[in-house]
């Protein structure tokens, strides 16, 4: 791509929901749809796409993914949980997302589990995450355009980019698979009942 920094800008990975944006207040729904839209409006792919719904927060509620609310109203906890399940949901399927929280909300029930310095661990990492993101970016765009030099001219740009592409949703699988032979390490509370 002539211009991946660019490119790197309009993704804005440096946004993030942090501990300070999250009210000390329980929220009720249409509050918390409403956090999660201004924070995140800048990543949306078409203005028209919408960043959480009530459908979305009730399915995450129905299938458990975390603990129950009190008087229809979110916590920061709820938040914070709702904020990792919107980065996850977009690559794992919902039964792992649910697996992988089954002990963090048992955990944040049964013995006050320090889910504030959890999510802050999560922060952190995504920093790092975002800068090795762009370093990582850069470096397979030299690598597309190095390969996409073998090919005619007028199929240079285009190749560029398809490399570019297959590049990014590669190496999404390789870090999708991990994640998911992680959850599938995670210990599961179904067995453990037996």
């Amino acid at each position: 791509m002539e211009n991946i920094e660019k490119l790197l800008k309009e993704l804005h990975i440096d946004i993030e929901l942090s501990n300070s944006d999250i009210p000390d207040i329980d929220l009720y729904m249409d509050q918390v749809i409403q956090l999660f839209e201004n924070k995140f409006k800048e990543t949306k792919r078409n203005p028209d796409e919408k960043i959480l719904t009530k459908t979305m927060i009730n399915n995450y509620s129905k299938g458990k993914l975390f603990f129950p609310i009190k008087n229809k109203k979110y916590s920061r906890e709820h938040v914070m949980l709702i904020n990792m399940i919107y980065e996850m949901k977009t690559v794992l399927a919902i039964r792992d997302i649910k697996h992988a929280f089954t002990k963090l909300n048992e955990g944040i029930i049964e013995r006050e589990f320090e889910l504030e310095k959890l999510y802050e661990s999560y922060l952190t990492l995504s920093k790092g995450n975002a800068h090795q993101f762009q370093k990582d970016s850069i470096r397979m765009n030299q690598i597309a355009v190095e390969e996409s030099e073998n090919f005619l001219k007028e199929d240079q740009d285009y190749v560029e980019k398809l490399l570019l592409i297959l590049s990014f949703v590669n190496k999404s699988n390789y870090y999708r698979r991990a994640a998911e032979k992680i959850i599938d390490q995670l210990e599961n509370p179904e067995t453990k009942k037996d």
